[in-house]
C-alpha cells in the first residue's frame, strides 16, 4: 500500500506516512509508526477524525463519497494480503476507534468482521479446523450485536458500513462522553476509525495473543511486563474474560517469537522515549503488532520508571522531572497494615496486585449501587467477576476495585492504574460474591482482601534510591 496524502477522508497507512495524531487518531497513528520502524503490523487503513465530525454535524449520516473511498481502500488491503473481502479466500477485517488522546475500552470496535455462514465454511475447508472458523463466527456475531445493537447482516459490506457509523457513533456514547469530561477533553476532536486485515491468535497451537509494557506499569521495575493466552484473541486478554499466562509461557513455547517481540518493544521504547504499552498476535508462529501507545502507570511506576528512562539515556533528567507530579512522589511514601492486624485478619481472598494502595470500604458488586452509596457518603469497594466499560462510574466512585477474573493488563487494571485507585485482579472464581455487604480492608500492594478494619501504619521510605536520585537532581537543577 502505498504512502497517502490527506486530501483524502480514508487514508491507506504507511511507513512513509506523516499524519497527525488529530487527523488520523492515535491508533492509527501508533501503526504508521510501527510501519515506519519495519515492525510487522497487519495493512490498515483509516477513516480520518474529520469524517467523525463531519458524520455527526449531518445527523449521524455517512457521506457517499467517503463509503465509496472504504470500498477502494478495502480492495488496497486485499492486494497486499491476497485475500477477498467476502471472497472464496475470505479477508476478514477488524474495525476499532481511536481518539487522539488515549480513552482505552470507551469506544468500541469490532473485530472478525466479514464473516457469514459461507465464509465459516470456507475457513473451515482453507484451514482443516472447523473449530476455529466457528468459534470466529461467534466471536463476529457476539460483538456485532453488542456494539451495532443488531443482529448481523449477512452482507459483509454491509456489517462494515455498519459497524464504522457504530464506531463513530462510539464518540457520543455515555461512557466516552464521562471520560472526556472527567479529564478536561474537549467533544469536538472525534475520533477515526481504524480498518486492518484480521490475524487470528484462535487459529492453532502456535497461535495467540498478548499485551505487555516494556517497563513495569505496577512498580516501575525496568523489566518488560506482560501476559499471552494462547488460542486467544486480544479481547480475551484486554476484557479479563480470560486468566492469561507470564510472557515467560510464550518464551518458553515460542522462543524466537518472544525474541522478536523483545527486540520490537526495546525499539518503541527507544523511539517512543516512554513506557509503552503494546498489543501483539501470534498466527501459527508469526509475529504481528497491532497497537503500541504510552503506557498508563500507577504514580509509584511513573516516578521510577521517569527515572530508570533518564539512566538509561532515553529522556533527560529535565524532562524525567517535568514528568514526575508532587502526588506521584507521595505514592512512593506508602503506608502499610499492621502487622498485628494481619495475624488477626488473614487474608480471605488473594489476587494479582494491578495497582497499589490501601484501602477499606464496604464491598459491593454491582456498579450503580457502588455510585448511590458513594453518593451517600459511603466508602465502597467494588467487586465484579471482571468489569467492562459501563462499570467506569461505579469503579471511580469507589475507594479500591476487586475482580474474580483476569490478569494485570485487564480492562480493571487499566483504568484503576489511570485512576491510581487500588485494586486486585483474578483472585478466583466465587471468591468476592460471597462477601458482598461486609466491611473488608484491601492491601493492594500485596493483592490481599481482609475481613474487617485493618490499622495502617505509616512507611520508612526516605532512604528510596530513587527519591535521593530525585532530590540529587533537583538540587542540580536549582543550583544550575
Amino acid at each position: 500500500m502505498n504512502a497517502p496524502t490527506l486530501a483524502s477522508s480514508v487514508v491507506a497507512l504507511a511507513g512513509g506516512g506523516s499524519h497527525t495524531r488529530e487527523e488520523i487518531g492515535g491508533k492509527a497513528w501508533s501503526i504508521q509508526q510501527m510501519l515506519g520502524l519495519g515492525i510487522p503490523v497487519p495493512p490498515a487503513f483509516v477513516v480520518t477524525t474529520d469524517v467523525c465530525r463531519d458524520y455527526h454535524r449531518a445527523g449521524r449520516v455517512l457521506d457517499e463519497k467517503v463509503w465509496q473511498q472504504v470500498v477502494a481502500a478495502i480492495a488496497g488491503i486485499e492486494a497486499a494480503v491476497g485475500r477477498t473481502f467476502g471472497g472464496e479466500q475470505p479477508l476478514l477485517v477488524s474495525v476499532r476507534s481511536g481518539a487522539s488522546n488515549s480513552m482505552p475500552g470507551m469506544m468500541d470496535t469490532v473485530l472478525n468482521l466479514g464473516m457469514n455462514a459461507a465464509i465459516e465454511e470456507r475457513l473451515a475447508v482453507e484451514t482443516g479446523s472447523p473449530a476455529y472458523a466457528a468459534d470466529t463466527r461467534h466471536r463476529f456475531e457476539e460483538q456485532f450485536a453488542k456494539v451495532v445493537g443488531t443482529t448481523a447482516p449477512q452482507d459483509p459490506w454491509e456489517q462494515l458500513r455498519l459497524a464504522v457509523c457504530a464506531v463513530l457513533d462510539s464518540w457520543f456514547s455515555k461512557r466516552a462522553v464521562a471520560y472526556r469530561a472527567a479529564r478536561d477533553i474537549p467533544d469536538t476532536g472525534g475520533t477515526a476509525v481504524t480498518v486492518q486485515a484480521m490475524v487470528f491468535g484462535n487459529l492453532d497451537d502456535e497461535s495467540g495473543t498478548g499485551v505487555l509494557f516494556s517497563r513495569d506499569p505496577l512498580t516501575g521495575s525496568p523489566e518488560v511486563y506482560g501476559e499471552w493466552l494462547a488460542r486467544g484473541q486480544g479481547e480475551d486478554v484486554v476484557s479479563g474474560r480470560s486468566d492469561a499466562l507470564p510472557l515467560d509461557a510464550l518464551a518458553a513455547a515460542q522462543p524466537d517469537v518472544h525474541a522478536q517481540l523483545m527486540a520490537a518493544t526495546a525499539t518503541l521504547e527507544a523511539e517512543g522515549r516512554d513506557v509503552m504499552d503494546i498489543e501483539f498476535t501470534v498466527q501459527s508462529g508469526t509475529l504481528w503488532l497491532l497497537q503500541s501507545r504510552p503506557a498508563k502507570r500507577s504514580p509509584e511506576a511513573a516516578v521510577r520508571s521517569a527515572v530508570h528512562l533518564a539512566e538509561a539515556g532515553i529522556i533527560t533528567r529535565a524532562e524525567a522531572l517535568e514528568r514526575i507530579r508532587p502526588e506521584d512522589v507521595s505514592a512512593l511514601l506508602r503506608p502499610h497494615l499492621a502487622a498485628a492486624d494481619l495475624l488477626a485478619s488473614p487474608a480471605v481472598a488473594v489476587g494479582k496486585p494491578a495497582c497499589p494502595g490501601i484501602a477499606t470500604g464496604v464491598l459491593v458488586t454491582d456498579a450503580d449501587e457502588a455510585e448511590d452509596r458513594a453518593d451517600n457518603g459511603e466508602d465502597v469497594i467494588l467487586a465484579r467477576p471482571t468489569t467492562d466499560p459501563d462499570d467506569v462510574a461505579g469503579m471511580a466512585a469507589s475507594v479500591a476495585v476487586l475482580t474474580e477474573i483476569g490478569g494485570s493488563t485487564s480492562h480493571a487494571a487499566v483504568v484503576c492504574r489511570e485512576l491510581a485507585l487500588p485494586c486486585v485482579v483474578g483472585t478466583g472464581a466465587d471468591t468476592l460474591m460471597g462477601l458482598a455487604g461486609q466491611v473488608v480492608t484491601v492491601d493492594a500492594t500485596n493483592g490481599t482482601v481482609h475481613l474487617g478494619v485493618l490499622r495502617v501504619e505509616p512507611p520508612a521510605t526516605s532512604d528510596d534510591p530513587v527519591l535521593a536520585t530525585l532530590r540529587a537532581w533537583r538540587d542540580e537543577e536549582e543550583t544550575a
